[in-house]
């Protein structure tokens, strides 16, 4: 059954939201902005409210993922009637395993959906539903980051990947599952790979601002 789960993951991933809301107001949203399907792209191509649908919907995809891998009960009911404490934290051991490669595949689909020739968007909002679940004190401690710093540089990207290196440091002192802290890292490392171009557009000093949440209008901004 978790197999069966971590192919769903990828799939429920590689939904392309984004693309599919352009298609329904007749755009390519991979022929626009920076040709993400993001919903920062779509906010500032398309609209408010269709913005705000796409980043809710990337939101609890992954959030779906990790909570249809949790559910599963096999494992525990294994777990339950072995009297032999090593096996039992042997079973746990595995099914986090399970839910942190339901994390990766989400992301992964997300970021490269099959649908369209294998592209998406940023990860920030799939790894945020993904976070909520596996430890949702550090998903609102990131977004308090991420809030504060777009505060203070009016820079989404910058935000992002700051937020994308603390999360990990936060997943440790926190106490979390050293399987989830793990995921985290490589999410981490996930979201500022697909911030790259953003950090070319930051050393040319072309990044786009932000005032608060009014965006300007500019052709390489960062998506989620």
């Amino acid at each position: 059954m978790e197999i069966i789960l971590l192919v769903i993951a990828y799939f429920l991933g590689s939904i392309p939201t984004g693309y599919l809301v352009g298609r329904r107001a007749n755009i390519d949203i991979l022929k626009q902005g920076s040709g993400s399907t993001g919903a920062a792209n779509v906010w500032r191509t398309i609209g408010k409210v269709e913005g705000s649908f796409v980043f809710t919907i990337d939101l609890i995809k992954g959030l779906t993922a990790i909570l249809l891998m949790q559910s599963v009960n096999e494992l525990k009911i294994i777990s339950k009637i072995s009297d032999i404490s090593s096996v039992m934290i042997n079973v746990q051991a595995l099914h986090e395993w399970f839910v942190v490669g339901a994390a990766f595949l989400v992301t992964l689909g997300h970021s490269y959906s099959c649908w369209i020739n294998f592209k998406g968007g940023k990860s920030a909002a799939t790894g945020l539903g993904v976070l909520l679940v596996l430890n949702w004190m550090v998903a609102l401690g990131a977004f308090g980051l991420w809030l504060a710093t777009v505060v203070m540089w009016r820079t989404t990207s910058i935000s992002s990947m700051l937020v994308a290196i603390a999360i990990p440091i936060l997943m440790i002192f926190t106490h979390s599952p050293s399987t989830y802290t793990f995921i985290t890292f490589v999410l981490s490392i996930l979201v500022i790979y697909r911030h790259r171009s953003n950090l070319d557009r930051l050393r040319q000093g072309t990044e786009p601002k932000i005032t608060f949440f009014e965006i300007e209008q500019y052709e390489g901004l960062s998506e989620n």
